[in-house]
């Protein structure tokens, strides 16, 4: 399904990030015309609210899609306002590798990244197990 692009000017993909998505899709032996990079936002973790990924063919009516250069991504209605001025980009250190989401409406994060929380959420009363990686 072709959905006409909506230009999200306040969220970015970095080139790596782009390349990373490229990797993928050739890894899956999947078309960059056909799926589209899903960003989401579910909540959980342990800030309250966790970033989600995906590869996905589907593309709703009410999704904001944009283009970075071949690379589609697609955000629900719900996410794009938790995300707006976010940059997502994919690093690849000696701490590991991954995609990264630097999100300007986060007021405090987990120490993977993956959780965060905003200034209108209240703070999660105790650890629920969250992510993994932060133990």
């Amino acid at each position: 399904m072709a959905l006409p692009e909506t230009k999200i000017d306040e969220i970015t993909l970095t080139d790596p990030a782009a390349e990373a998505v490229r990797n993928l899709l050739s890894q899956r032996d999947l078309s960059a015309e056909d799926y589209a990079l899903r960003v989401f936002i579910a909540g959980g973790g342990c800030s309250g609210y966790q970033y989600g990924m995906a590869l996905e063919a589907e593309v709703r009516d009410t999704d904001f899609l944009f283009s970075h250069g071949d690379v589609r991504v697609v955000i629900d209605e719900v996410s794009i306002d938790y995300l707006k001025g976010a940059n997502i980009d994919y690093v690849d250190d000696v701490m590991g590798s991954g995609f990264k989401i630097d999100n300007p409406n986060a007021v405090s994060a987990c120490g993977c990244g993956q959780s965060f929380r905003t200034s209108g959420d209240e703070a999660p009363q105790e650890n629920t197990g969250g992510c993994s990686s932060c133990h």
